[in-house]
């Protein structure tokens, strides 16, 4: 019993030394390969809108509705300013693929074809305008897991999570 708590205190000095030392090497974890969050705070946040009834209404460039709301809100909260590209899903896909865009909002779902090509946040059921089985998701850059993860909190703290 002794040898296996030996054992564990070993694995969690080895676990603290690596953390350590990829924090003082400047790494961040979670972390932003392409820097989105360090780029969209104090700058624009590229978003993309798919009009979904209720929760994203689209008329000619004007974006609004709850999810557009929130997502000016999690803006003003990284002192940034929201940039909106309006177009269908697929095309929102790619847009992230190819870092035009770094959030997209609409009718996804937590039962999304995209997430092989797109980083999915947890579903949050309780969004404004948000009923029925499929909780509403965004979408982000794959990788891009402290910025995912700062909307994640900023939704968590807005709606509750």
């Amino acid at each position: 019993m002794q040898r296996c708590a030996i054992r564990l205190a070993g694995a969690a000095v080895a676990v603290a030394l690596v953390a350590g030392l990829a924090t003082g090497c400047g790494i961040r974890i979670p972390s932003d390969p392409e820097g989105t969050i360090d780029r969209v705070t104090g700058g624009d946040l590229r978003v993309g809108a798919s009009a979904d009834p209720g929760r994203v209404t689209v008329t000619g460039d004007e974006v609004s509705g709850p999810l557009p709301e929130l997502v000016e809100d999690f803006a003003a909260s990284l002192d940034a300013e929201v940039v909106w590209t309006v177009a269908g899903e697929e095309t929102l896909v790619t847009a992230l693929e190819q870092g035009e865009i770094d959030l997209a909002v609409g009718g996804m779902t937590d039962q999304t074809p995209w997430s092989d090509r797109a980083a999915v946040t947890r579903s949050f059921p309780d969004l404004p305008g948000v009923e029925g089985d499929h909780p509403v998701v965004f979408l982000a850059p794959l990788g891009e897991n402290r910025f995912v993860s700062a909307l994640e909190t900023f939704l968590d703290e807005q709606v509750g999570g």
